[in-house]
C-alpha cells in the first residue's frame, strides 16, 4: 500500500457528502407519499447497516492504527536499513576507486609510478612458467649430454690395445645426440627461442669437443708414458731402445692414429679438411712435449728468456727440427704406412705443429719490444733469417686464404710484419737507423776524401770496371755500403708490399738525401765562384764563413771540389746502374708493375720511373729498371758537375791567356827581337797558362777514372784551342785581308807553331799518354800551326791544291804537310790560315 493510499484512508469522512448521498437517496426511495411505507423497513436497514458500518470502522480504525504502527516500526526499520546500505555504498565505491587505480597497466605512460596489474601479473607468471619449463627441457638436453660424455671417457678408460670403432661406441651416441639436438634447434622459427637454442647448441658442442679431447689425452698418456722410456724429447736412438719400449711406442702411436680416423669419420668432412693446418694426433704429443721445454726455458725467470737474444728461441726450435728429422723420416714416416695418413709428410707435420711454439713467444714479446726500435729490428732480422733457414731445410710454411691470394710465402715473420701497427714500428726504426747512419757518413771529416781503394768492393764489381775506375769519395762508397745494407735488412721480406714500402720509405730516401746534398754542393760552388760571393757552410768540405772564396773555387782546389762531387755522382749512378740489373731489384721492380695497388704507390713517388713511359705495349714489361729515374737524375747531376769542371779549367786557362794575347798585339821591344834572334819563339807571357792547365790535367789524371779523364780532357782541350785559334790566328788583332792585307811576321807565325806544338806536348805530359791522343783535341790549331810555321817549299803544293786545286785532294796535301790532315778545319779556314803567311 502507497503513501498516498495511506494518506487518503487517514481522512476524516465527508459529512456533507454523506448528507448529500442520504438525501438523494430518499429522494429516490420516496418520491411518493406511497412510498413512505416501506420507510421503516428502510430504516432498520439502514440502522443495521449504521452499526455494521460502525462497527467495521471501528475495526478498520483498530486494522489502521496495528498497520501504521507496523508501518512506523518498518519504515524505522527501513531506515535503519538505509543509513547501512548508504554507508556500505561508500565503501563501495571506495574499493571501486581502489580497483580502477589497481587495473592501470604499469606499462602506461600516463603513470610512471603504477604497478602490475593483475592480468600483467597472470600474464608474468605463465610466462615464466614457460621458461622454466624450457630451462627445464635445457637442463635435461645437458643432463644427458654430461651423461653420455661421462660414459665415453668411461668406456675408453679400459678399451685394450689396438683401438676399434666399437671402443667409441658410447663417443658416436653422444655425436648423435648432439646432432639431433642441433637439426632440432636450427628448426625452431622463435627469435627467443633460437637464440636460446644457440647458447645451447655451443655448449652441446663445446661438452662434445671436450669429451674428444679427454679422449686424445687419455690415449696421449700412454704415448707419453712410451716416449719417456725413449728419452724424448732428446734426440732419439730407436734401434738402441728395447723391443718392448719400441713396442708400447709404436701401439700407442697407432692407437692415436686410429683415434684420429674414427674421430674424422664422427666429426665429418670439416675436421678432414683441418688435418692439413691441425696435424696428426701423436705428433701433436710429441710436439707438446717441446712445448713443455720451451716454456721451461723461454717463458719463465729463467736466464735463457731474454729478449735481446730471440735468435737463441728460433735456434732451438731450429735444432729440434734438425735433430728430429731422422726419427720423423725413418720411424714415424713408417709407422704412417697402412693408414690414411701415409702420403703425409711426417716432419713437415711436425715441424708445423711446433710453428705455433714460436709465434705465441713473439705475439707476447713484440708489444715490448715496439719502443726499444733496435732490438724490435733484431728480433725481426732473426725471425726473416729463421724462415730463410727453415725454406732452405725443405719445409714448406702453411700460409692461409688470404695470404694464398697475395702470393705470400709465410713463416714466422708474418705474425710481426702482417701486423700494421708492428710493422710500421719496425719500419720507423729502421728508418732512423739508416737516416743516423747517413747523417754520420756525411758529417765525417773524411767524407769527401777521394780513395781508390777497392778492399770494400765485391769481386764482381771489381771485375766489372778497372781499378782506375773505382776511384771515389769515402762519403759515396759509404752511401753505397750503406744502401747495401739496408737492401740485405729487407731482401729476406716475404711479401712484396712489405718490400716496396722499405723500398720507398727506407732505402730511396738515402739515396734522394745524398743526390739533394752533391746538388747543394754544387750550388754553394756556384755562389762561390759568382760575382756575388757567398759562403754556403758544408759544400763539399767548406767549413765555416771565413776562408777566402777564391782559394776554395780557384786552381787545382777548385777543380778538386768539383771531382769530388763528380766522383761521388758517377760512383752511385754507376753502383745504382748494377743493383737495377740484380735478380732481387728485378724481381721486385716486376711484381710492382704487375700488381695494381703497388703500381699505383709506385707512381705516385717522384723517384720510381712510370712504367708507361717505358713500355711499347700496356701488356709488355716496362724496359728499364727500378733505379732508372734516380740514375738519369745522377747522370745529369755528373754532367753538370763535368760541365763545371770543364768551364772551370777553361776559364782560368782563358783568363791566364789575356796577357798573352794582350803581349803578341803589342809592340816588340828590343828583348823580343833578340830572343826571335836567338830562336826562341814562345813568349814567355804564355807560359803560366801552360803551367796552369799542366796542373789541372796532371791533377784530374791522377784524380779522375781513364775514361773520365780522357773525355773531359777532349772538351777542355777542344774548347781552348778553338779559343787560341780563335784569338791568335783566324781573327788575330792587328791583321788587314784583302788586296792591302798584313799577314804575320815570320817570327809571329813560328811563333804561333811553336805555341801550338806546346799545348800537345804539355798535354801529353800532364796526362802521360800517346802523342796521337794527346793531338786528337788540339788538330785545328795544330794544323793552322804548322800551316804557318813549315817552310815554304814544303807548303807549296798544299798551297796550290787548296787555293786552285778542285776535289778533296786538297786534304792528302794538307797530310803531308801536317800529319794531321785538315784536323777539322774547313776548306776556306784553310785559306784563312794561308794567307796569313807573309811569303805567299
Amino acid at each position: 500500500m502507497t503513501s498516498q493510499k495511506i494518506q487518503r484512508l487517514l481522512e476524516p469522512s465527508d459529512v456533507s457528502a454523506a448528507h448529500r448521498f442520504a438525501l438523494d437517496y430518499l429522494n429516490s426511495s420516496f418520491a411518493h407519499i406511497d412510498d413512505l411505507d416501506g420507510i421503516d423497513q428502510v430504516l432498520l436497514q439502514t440502522q443495521a447497516r449504521s452499526s455494521e458500518l460502525q462497527r467495521q470502522l471501528s475495526a478498520s480504525q483498530q486494522s489502521i492504527d496495528s498497520l501504521v504502527t507496523k508501518t512506523r516500526v518498518a519504515a524505522l526499520a527501513n531506515l535503519d536499513t538505509a543509513r547501512g546500505l548508504a554507508e556500505e555504498r561508500k565503501l563501495v565505491e571506495n574499493e571501486m576507486t581502489y580497483l580502477s587505480h589497481e587495473l592501470v597497466s604499469s606499462l602506461s605512460p600516463l603513470n610512471s609510478e603504477a604497478k602490475p596489474t593483475l592480468l600483467e601479473d597472470i600474464e608474468t607468471m605463465h610466462r615464466i612458467l614457460k621458461e622454466l619449463e624450457s630451462v627445464r627441457a635445457y637442463v635435461a638436453v645437458i643432463e644427458r649430454t654430461l651423461t653420455l660424455s661421462e660414459g665415453a671417457l668411461t668406456q675408453l678408460h679400459g678399451t685394450p690395445s689396438p683401438l676399434s670403432k666399437s671402443s667409441t661406441s658410447e663417443y658416436d651416441r653422444l655425436s648423435a645426440f648432439v646432432s639431433n639436438v642441433i637439426q632440432t634447434c636450427d628448426g625452431v622459427q622463435d627469435i627467443g627461442i633460437v637464440e636460446q637454442s644457440l647458447h645451447l647448441v655451443a655448449f652441446v658442442r663445446r661438452i662434445r669437443d671436450k669429451t674428444w679431447s679427454d679422449i686424445k689425452e687419455i690415449f696421449s698418456a700412454k704415448l707419453n708414458s712410451a716416449l719417456e722410456n725413449l728419452q724424448w724429447p732428446t734426440a732419439v736412438d730407436y734401434p738402441a731402445a728395447s723391443v718392448h719400449d719400441r713396442k708400447s711406442f709404436e701401439s700407442a702411436f697407432k692407437d692415436l692414429i686410429l683415434l684420429q680416423e674414427i674421430g674424422e669419420n664422427t666429426e665429418g668432412l670439416k675436421n678432414r679438411l683441418e688435418i692439413g693446418s691441425r696435424g696428426l694426433y701423436p705428433l701433436e704429443t710429441l710436439a707438446h712435449a717441446i712445448s713443455l721445454r720451451f716454456k721451461y726455458h723461454f717463458e719463465t725467470e729463467r736466464e735463457t728468456n731474454r729478449l735481446d737474444k730471440p735468435e737463441w728461441y728460433l735456434s732451438h726450435i731450429m735444432n729440434v727440427a734438425h735433430d728430429h728429422r731422422p726419427f720423423m723420416d725413418n720411424i714415424i714416416q713408417r709407422l704412417l704406412l697402412g693408414t690414411k695418413y701415409q702420403r703425409v709428410n711426417a716432419w713437415q707435420n711436425y715441424v708445423t705443429l711446433l710453428i705455433p711454439i714460436l709465434e705465441r713467444k713473439l705475439r707476447r714479446t713484440v708489444p715490448t719490444l715496439l719502443s726499444r726500435p733496435a732490438l724490435l729490428a733484431h728480433t725481426v732480422y732473426q725471425a726473416l733469417i729463421f724462415d730463410s733457414n727453415m725454406r732452405e731445410l725443405g719445409y714448406e710454411f702453411v700460409v692461409g686464404a688470404d695470404a694464398s691470394k697475395a702470393e705470400e710465402k709465410g713463416g714466422i715473420s708474418s705474425v710481426i710484419l702482417c701486423q700494421k701497427e708492428w710493422f710500421d714500428a719496425w719500419l720507423e726504426g729502421e728508418k732512423k737507423f739508416a737516416e743516423d747512419q747517413y747523417h754520420e757518413i756525411i758529417s765525417s771529416s773524411d767524407a769527401w776524401t777521394i780513395v781508390d781503394d777497392d778492399s770494400n768492393d765485391s769481386d764482381e764489381f771489381k771485375h766489372s770496371r778497372s781499378a782506375a775506375e773505382l776511384k771515389a769519395t769515402n762519403s759515396a762508397r759509404r752511401i753505397k755500403a750503406l744502401v747495401e745494407q739496408v737492401t740485405d735488412r729487407y731482401s729476406p721480406l716475404p711479401s712484396f708490399a712489405h718490400r716496396t714500402r722499405f723500398l720507398i720509405h727506407v732505402q730511396l730516401p738515402i739515396v734522394e738525401q745524398y743526390y739533394s746534398r752533391v746538388s747543394s754542393s754544387l750550388d754553394a760552388f756556384e755562389t762561390l765562384s759568382s760575382a756575388l760571393v757567398r759562403a754556403v757552410p758544408g759544400a763539399l768540405g767548406v767549413e765555416g764563413t771565413k776562408t777566402d772564396s777564391r782559394k776554395l773555387t780557384a786552381g787545382v782546389e777548385g777543380s778538386q771540389r768539383l771531382c769530388k762531387a763528380l766522383l761521388s755522382a758517377r760512383y752511385v749512378e754507376s753502383s745504382m746502374q748494377r743493383w737495377g740489373e740484380e735478380e732481387f731489384f728485378l724481381e721486385l721492380w716486376t711484381e710492382i708493375n704487375h700488381r695494381a695497388a703497388l703500381r699505383t704507390r709506385a707512381e705516385m713517388h717522384p723517384s720510381l720511373p712510370h712504367s708507361a713511359d717505358h713500355q711499347s705495349n700496356k701488356n709488355d714489361a716496362p724496359e728499364c729498371t727500378i733505379f732508372e729515374e734516380l740514375v738519369i737524375q745522377y747522370t745529369k747531376l755528373a754532367s753538370r758537375a763535368e760541365d763545371m769542371l770543364v768551364s772551370q779549367v777553361c776559364g782560368e786557362t782563358e783568363a791566364a791567356l789575356k796577357p798573352h794575347f794582350v803581349a803578341i798585339t803589342s809592340p816588340r821591344d828590343e828583348s823580343d827581337v833578340q830572343n826571335a834572334d836567338d830562336g826562341i819563339a814562345v813568349p814567355p807571357s804564355l807560359l803560366p797558362s801552360i803551367a796552369l792547365l799542366s796542373a789541372h790535367l796532371t791533377f784530374l789524371r791522377n784524380t779522375l777514372p781513364t775514361a773520365t779523364t780522357t773525355q773531359v780532357y777532349r772538351r777542355i782541350a777542344t774548347h781552348i784551342s778553338e779559343h787560341i785559334l780563335q784569338r791568335e790566328v783566324l781573327f788575330r788583332p792587328g791583321l788587314t785581308r784583302g788586296q792591302f792585307r798584313t799577314g804575320l811576321a815570320r817570327e809571329q807565325a813560328r811563333s804561333v807553331h811553336a805555341e801550338s806544338e806546346l799545348w800537345a806536348e804539355t798535354c801529353q805530359a800532364a796526362l802521360r799518354t800517346s802523342r796521337a791522343r794527346a793531338e786528337g783535341p788540339w788538330a785545328r790549331l795544330l794544323v793552322a800551326g804548322r800551316l804557318l810555321g813549315t817552310s815554304r817549299q814544303e807548303v807549296d803544293r798544299a798551297v796550290k791544291e787548296v787555293l786552285g786545286g778542285q776535289g778533296d785532294s786538297w786534304e792528302d796535301a794538307l797530310d803531308a804537310v801536317t800529319s794531321l790532315g785538315s784536323g777539322g778545319l774547313g776548306k776556306e779556314e784553310v785559306k784563312t790560315v794561308l794567307r796569313l803567311r807573309d811569303d805567299l
